[in-house]
C-alpha cells in the first residue's frame, strides 16, 4: 500500500473495471450471461439487454478493438476475483520425522511406514531416524537392516533425497514425495 505524500494516508487501490454507463466506447463486442457471443453491437443496445436480464454490463477486455464486454452479475464477478486473489493454494512443505529403533517389531514398523506414506501423500518430506541406545550401538547392522526395509517399502511413494548416514547415535535418511 503506497502512502500519499502530504497526509501520509494509505492510497486505496481502485478497481479499474468499467461497468454499465462507465463504458463510453461504441460499438462493443458482447458476450451473453451463458458465455454465448452476441456479436458487435452498440453500447446502448448492450445496456438494455443487460438491464432486461437484471444483470450488469462489465468490460472484461478493455484493450481489444472493439472492447469486449460481458453481461454478468458484477458483485459476484468482483467477489470471485477477490477470492481468487486472496487464495493461498501453495502448500508449505513440512518435514515429518519417523523414529525407529533396531529392536522395533515388524507391526510397529508397518504402522510407521503407513504414517510415512500418508505424510508423503500430503507432499511433506519424511526424515527416517533409527536411534541407538546403550548396547544397541554395538549392533549398527540391525539398524541398517531396519532402514533398508523402510526405504524399500516407501520406494513407490517417496524418493531418497539424502542417503542414509550415521550421525552420532542415529542413522538418518530424508525422503521426498514423488
Amino acid at each position: 500500500m503506497a502512502l500519499a505524500r502530504r497526509g501520509m494516508q494509505p492510497q486505496v487501490e481502485r478497481d479499474s473495471t468499467r461497468i454499465n454507463t462507465q463504458i463510453r466506447i461504441s460499438p462493443i463486442r458482447v458476450v451473453g450471461p451463458e458465455g454465448d457471443q452476441l456479436g458487435v453491437i452498440s453500447t446502448e443496445d448492450a445496456l438494455t439487454r443487460a438491464r432486461d436480464a437484471g444483470l450488469d454490463l462489465v468490460e472484461v477486455a478493455p484493450n481489444e478493438r472493439p472492447p469486449v464486454c460481458r453481461i454478468m452479475d458484477y458483485g459476484k464477478y468482483k467477489y470471485d476475483k477477490n477470492k481468487k486473489k486472496n487464495s493461498h493454494t501453495s502448500h508449505q512443505t513440512k518435514t515429518k520425522e519417523i523414529r525407529l529403533r533396531p529392536k522395533t517389531g515388524q507391526n510397529d514398523i508397518d504402522t510407521k511406514i503407513r504414517q510415512a506414506e500418508k505424510f508423503l501423500g500430503h507432499k511433506d518430506k519424511v526424515q527416517v531416524s533409527v536411534l541407538f541406545r546403550g548396547r544397541e550401538n554395538a549392533h549398527i547392522d540391525e539398524g541398517e537392516k531396519v532402514m533398508e526395509l523402510v526405504l524399500e517399502q516407501l520406494a513407490e511413494v517417496g524418493k531418497v533425497e539424502s542417503a542414509p548416514q550415521r550421525n552420532g547415535r542415529r542413522i538418518i535418511c530424508m525422503l521426498a514425495p514423488r
